[in-house]
C-alpha cells in the first residue's frame, strides 16, 4: 500500500486539482467532506498524514487522538495555521507543514477588484440594471487617479498592490515594521507612521500577518484618526479589524465603505451554502444590510493558478517530509 493522506474539508474543486497533481506524486489520498474535528478524528486511523485547511480544527484532543492513530504528518494547504496547536503537535511527534503562498498576484487583484466594484458602486448598479432601473442616481464614484492609498504591511501581495495603483496614478502611503526602502524608491512611494497613514489615506488596505500586536488594529480609536469616508479593505485576516467599530464607522459615515474578504467569526460560515438557513450572527447579518460593504468568502485567493500552487506544495512537502529532506514550509512553535 502506498502513504495514505486524509484529506479533511473537501470541495469539488480541491479534489479536481489535487487528483491532478497527484499523477505526479502517486499518494493514495481519501477525501472527506466535513472537517477535521473531534467527532471525526477517527478517519484518521490508518493514514499516514493528514491534510486540513483553515476550517478544520487540530486542537490538542484531536491532535492526540491523530498520533495515537499513528499519524506523522499534519499539511496545511493553507498559509495561516492559527487552528493548530503546535506545541501539542511537536509534544506527540506530528510534524506540520503549510502553504506559505499560494499566488500573490490573485490576492492582490482581488483587492482592486473590492476597491474598483465599492467605488465605482458596479454591484448595486447590475442589481438595479437587471431589474430594468437604469438611472445613475447614488452611484457617483471617484477617480483614484490623485487619491492616496494606505498600505498597511508590504510582503509579496502588498507590492504587487502597490504596482498596480502606481499604474492608476494613486499616491502610496506605506506601514510596515521592516520597510523595503529601496522597493520605496522604485515605486515612488512613501514609509510612515500608522497615524499618518490614517490622516492621509483615502482607501486603507490591511495586508499584515495578524499577531496579539496587530489584533483588532482598526477599531474604534484608529477609525477615529481616518479621513471621512475612507474606504476600508481587508482581504488579510478578519481579526485585523474590530467588527463592532468598523459598523459604528459605517453608522455614523466615517467609513464611507468596506470590502471584506475575511471576518472574524467566518469559520461558521464561509466556504458552505447557507443560502437555507438564517444568518444568526448578528455582528455579520449587520454588515451584509450596508449597501456600502462587499462581504465575500474569503476567495481572494481562488484563482486556478493558486490551486495549482496549493495542491503541488502541499504534495511535494508531504514527499519532502517521507524522503527526509529539509522541510522549507514547516511550522514550528
Amino acid at each position: 500500500m502506498g502513504y495514505t493522506i486524509a484529506f479533511f474539508g473537501t470541495k469539488p474543486y480541491d479534489e479536481s486539482s489535487f487528483n491532478d497533481k497527484n499523477k505526479e506524486f502517486g499518494f493514495e489520498i481519501r477525501y472527506y467532506k466535513g472537517h477535521l474535528n473531534k467527532n471525526n478524528v477517527l478517519l484518521t486511523q490508518g493514514v499516514d498524514a493528514v491534510c486540513i485547511f483553515v476550517n478544520d480544527v487540530a486542537d490538542t484532543e484531536v491532535i492526540r487522538v491523530m498520533a495515537a492513530n499513528g499519524v506523522k504528518l499534519l499539511a496545511l494547504r493553507c498559509a495561516g495555521f492559527n487552528n493548530v496547536d503546535l506545541n501539542a503537535a511537536a509534544a506527540a511527534g506530528i510534524t506540520v507543514v503549510r502553504v506559505p503562498a499560494y499566488s500573490p498576484y490573485a490576492v492582490a487583484e482581488y483587492t482592486v477588484a473590492l476597491m474598483l466594484s465599492l467605488n465605482r458602486k458596479i454591484p448595486r448598479a447590475s442589481w438595479r440594471t437587471k431589474d430594468g432601473n437604469f438611472s445613475l442616481h447614488g452611484l457617483m464614484g471617484f477617480d483614484m487617479h490623485g487619491k492616496t492609498a494606505g498600505i498597511i504591511g508590504t510582503g509579496k501581495i502588498a507590492k504587487i498592490l502597490i504596482h498596480i495603483l502606481r499604474g492608476f496614478g494613486m499616491n502610496v502611503l506605506a506601514y510596515d515594521l521592516y520597510p523595503d526602502y529601496n522597493f520605496a524608491r522604485e515605486e515612488q512611494i512613501v514609509y510612515t507612521s500608522l497615524d499618518e497613514l490614517y490622516h492621509s489615506s483615502d482607501i486603507i488596505s490591511l495586508h499584515c500577518p495578524l499577531t496579539e500586536e496587530t489584533k483588532y488594529l482598526i477599531n474604534d480609536y484608529s477609525i477615529g484618526k481616518m479621513k471621512d469616508g475612507v474606504m476600508i479593505i481587508n482581504t488579510g485576516r478578519g481579526q485585523l479589524i474590530h467588527t463592532n467599530a468598523l459598523i459604528e464607522g459605517l453608522k455614523n459615515k466615517k467609513i464611507g465603505s468596506a470590502g471584506l474578504d475575511v471576518y472574524e467569526e467566518e469559520s461558521e460560515y464561509f466556504y458552505e451554502d447557507q443560502s437555507d438557513r438564517i444568518i444568526d450572527d448578528d455582528v455579520l447579518a449587520r454588515l451584509l444590510s450596508f449597501n456600502n460593504v462587499i462581504v465575500t468568502s474569503h476567495q481572494a485567493f481562488f484563482t486556478r493558478e493558486a490551486m495549482e500552487n496549493i495542491a503541488l506544495t502541499t504534495l511535494q512537502n508531504i514527499k519532502d517530509f517521507i524522503n527526509h529532506k529539509p522541510l522549507l514550509n514547516e511550522v514550528k512553535r
